[in-house]
C-alpha cells in the first residue's frame, strides 16, 4: 500500500508528537509507530523536566547552562546548550497551557525538586529545577501531546515497522516498512521525513529501555551513508532494580533517598562531598560499582537505595510509580525496606548528527540531507555531551521537537512533491520473503542474547582496549551468523520473530559502532571510562567522533566541540 503525506514522522514519543503537533498547523502529517503510539518509551520517563523557573528557590538559565556543560564533561556544543537553557521555561509554560497536569507547590505554582547535577550559582549547592507530575512526568506529557495531535488531525499509524529511508537522488522522500498485523508492505511518500525513533538500550542485557528501543533510526541512517556521532557515550543509570534493570527514578534521590553499602554507610559522601547522592549519573554509577568491586556491596552485586526515612505518606504522594514497581517486582515496601539497585543501561548521548532545527547533517559537519530531519534521543545535537543530566531529556524533546516541527513545516511549504520509483513495495515484500525463507540453523534469540551479554561484559561502565577489541570480534562473528538465521515462525500475521530479525540487524550494526567509537576514544570523559586511559585528555580528545559505514568496514572522522562561554576545567562535585 502507498500512502502520501506532506510530512512523515517515524516515532510517537514526546519528540515525535511535539514535531507533529507543530508541523500539523500548516501541513498534512502522519506519525508512524511500531508500537501502539501511546506505549512509546517516552511514557516511561518518571522524574521530571528541567527548567529554571525559580518557583522554589532562586534559579537562572545561565546556571542551567553551566550545569549541563559541566555534567556533559565539556563535550557539549555550548551554543546548543544555551538555546535549551534559555527556552526551557517558556517550553514548560507551553506544556502547562496545553493541559499537562504538573504537580503544584503550596503557592499553586509548578512544583520543582532537586535532581542530579543541577546546582545554583555555578555549582555551589543543589537547586530545585526539576518540574514534575508526581513520578509520571513522561506519561502525562506524552498523553497530552497525543491528544493535541489528534485534535489537529494528525494521522497515527500504529504497529507499522519502518525498515528503510527512501531517496530520490539526494533528497529523502519517504520511508518503507510493513504492517505488523499482516506483513503487507507499506510505502509512505512525503516531502520530508522526521526520525524520532528513540534510543538503542536493548543492545545491552540489563537496561531500563523498553523492548522497542532497538535503534531503528540509527540503523536507517547509517545504512544510508549518514554517520553516527559520539556513540561511545552510553549512560548507565545508577539505580536500576538489581537483576531486572527496571528504573528507579532519580526522583527517589531528589526527594531525599540515599545510597548505602553493606555496612549502611551513605558512601556517596566519599565520591561527591558537595552533591552526594545527587551527583551526575556517570559519577554515581562508577561509585556504586567501585563499592561493589571493593567488597562493600550486598551479596556481591548491588547496593541499597534507602527511602525508609521519607515515610509512607511522602513516598505515596511523590514516588507512587517507584513504589508500585518495587512492590510488584520485588514484593518490598520501600517505606519499610531498602531497595536493591545497580547501574542499568539507560540513555545514549550520541546519535544522528543534526542542526538545532533538526536538519540531518549528511557529512556529520555542514552538509544537510535535503528532506530529512531528526529529533529526540536518536539525535546528537550535541546537547548532552559525554553525560546527560537527569530531567534534561524531556526538555530536549520538547524544545528541539518544536524546532524540528517548525522547520519541517516551513520546508514542505516551499518544497515540490517528490516522486519515488514504483518498486519499493515489491522490494520490501522480497525482503520479508527472504527473511521467512530457511537460511540456516541460527536463531534470532540466541544471537541477540550473545550480543547483549558481550556488550554488557566488554563495553559497560568500565572499558579497556583488550575487552573492546574482543567485543568487536564477537560482534563481527555474530553479524556473519545472522545471515544464516531461520525463523521458527513462518506466518505473516503478527509474526514478532520477523520483526525481531529486522531489529537484530539494526542492533548488531549499532553495537559495532558503539564498540568502535569506544575503542577509538583513548581517554575517560563522562560516561565513557577507559581504565587504561583514566584521565580526561582535552589536548587530544576535546572533539566529537563520527563513524561512517563503508562497503569495506567503517571510517572514523572527528569534528571540534563548540565552546563559547565555559572553558573546560576539572570536574568535581
Amino acid at each position: 500500500m502507498i500512502h502520501q503525506y506532506d510530512v512523515i514522522i517515524v516515532g510517537a514519543g514526546i519528540a515525535g508528537l511535539t514535531a507533529a503537533m507543530k508541523a500539523a498547523e500548516t501541513s498534512n502529517v502522519a506519525v508512524i509507530s511500531k508500537v501502539y503510539a501511546v506505549r512509546s518509551h517516552s511514557g516511561a520517563a518518571q522524574g521530571g523536566i528541567a527548567a529554571s523557573l525559580g518557583n522554589e528557590g532562586e534559579d537562572k538559565w545561565e546556571w542551567h547552562m553551566y550545569d549541563t556543560i559541566k555534567g556533559g564533561d565539556y563535550l557539549s556544543d555550548q551554543d546548543i546548550v544555551e538555546m535549551l537553557a534559555q527556552e526551557a521555561p517558556s517550553a514548560i509554560y507551553d506544556l502547562e497551557h496545553l493541559g499537562v497536569p504538573f504537580s503544584r507547590n503550596e503557592k499553586g505554582q509548578i512544583a520543582q525538586r532537586p535532581f542530579g547535577g543541577h546546582t545554583s550559582n555555578f555549582g555551589e549547592k543543589s537547586v530545585r529545577r526539576c518540574c514534575h507530575a508526581s513520578d509520571r512526568s513522561g506519561r502525562v506529557i506524552m498523553d497530552t501531546l497525543y491528544d493535541q495531535c489528534v485534535i489537529r488531525g494528525v494521522k497515527i499509524f500504529d504497529e507499522v515497522y519502518i525498515r528503510s529511508l527512501l531517496f530520490n537522488e539526494s533528497r529523502c522522500c519517504g520511508v518503507v516498512g510493513y504492517d505488523l498485523a499482516t506483513a503487507e508492505p507499506q510505502v509512505f511518500q512525503s516531502k520530508a521525513v522526521v526520525l524520532a525513533t528513540g534510543g538503542c538500550g536493548r543492545v545491552y542485557k540489563v537496561t531500563s529501555n523498553a523492548y522497542a528501543s532497538t535503534g531503528d533510526g540509527f540503523g536507517m541512517v547509517i545504512d544510508a551513508g549518514i554517520p553516527l556521532e559520539d556513540m561511545e557515550f552510553m549512560q548507565f543509570h545508577p539505580t536500576g532494580i538489581y537483576g531486572l534493570g527496571t528504573l528507579i527514578s532519580e526522583a527517589a534521590r531528589g526527594e531525599g533517598g540515599v545510597l548505602r553499602n553493606n555496612s549502611g554507610e551513605q558512601f556517596m559522601e566519599r565520591y561527591a562531598p558537595t552533591l552526594k547522592d545527587l551527583a551526575p549519573r556517570d559519577i554515581v554509577s562508577r561509585s556504586i560499582l567501585t563499592e561493589i568491586s571493593e567488597g562493600r556491596g550486598l551479596d556481591g552485586g548491588y547496593v541499597n537505595l534507602d527511602l525508609t526515612h521519607l515515610g509512607k505518606q511522602r513516598i505515596d504522594e511523590k514516588l507512587s510509580e517507584v513504589s508500585s514497581f518495587v512492590v510488584n517486582y520485588l514484593g518490598i515496601d520501600p517505606s519499610v525496606s531498602p531497595i536493591p539497585v545497580a547501574p542499568t543501561c539507560h540513555y545514549i548521548m550520541g546519535g544522528i548528527p543534526v542542526k538545532s532545527n533538526g536538519e540531518v547533517l549528511a557529512d556529520g559537519a555542514e552538509k544537510t540531507m535535503q528532506g530529512l530531519y531528526a529529533t529526540g534521543e536518536v539525535t546528537c545535537l550535541s546537547l548532552h555531551g559525554a553525560n546527560r543530566l537527569g530531567c534534561n531529556s524531556l526538555i530536549d524533546l520538547v524544545v528541539f521537537g518544536k524546532k524540528a516541527g517548525d522547520a519541517v513545516a516551513k520546508y514542505v511549504k516551499e518544497a515540490k512533491s517528490c516522486q519515488l520509483s514504483n518498486d519499493y513495495e515489491r522490494k520490501m515484500s522480497d525482503e520479508i520473503n527472504a527473511m521467512l525463507a530457511d537460511r540456516g540453523n541460527e536463531r534470532v534469540g540466541e544471537i541477540r542474547d550473545e550480543m547483549q551479554r558481550a556488550m554488557s561484559e566488554n563495553c559497560s561502565v568500565f572499558r579497556n582496549k583488550a575487552a573492546l577489541e574482543k567485543l568487536l570480534g564477537i560482534l563481527r562473528s555474530l553479524k556473519s551468523r545472522s545471515n544464516k538465521i531461520t525463523l521458527t515462525s513462518k506466518g505473516r500475521g503478527l509474526n514478532y520473530e520477523l520483526e525481531d530479525a529486522f531489529e537484530l540487524n539494526n542492533m548488531l550494526g549499532i553495537a559495532e559502532v558503539i564498540a568502535l567509537s569506544a575503542l577509538t576514544r583513548e581517554e575517560s570523559r563522562g560516561s565513557h571510562y577507559r581504565v587504561d586511559f583514566p584521565e580526561r585528555d582535552d589536548t587530544n580528545w576535546l572533539k566529537h567522533t563520527l563513524v561512517f559505514k563503508k562497503a569495506d568496514g567503517h571510517e572514523v572522522r572527528f569534528k571540534p566541540v563548540k565552546i563559547t562561554q565555559f572553558k573546560p576545567k576539572a570536574r568535581s562535585y
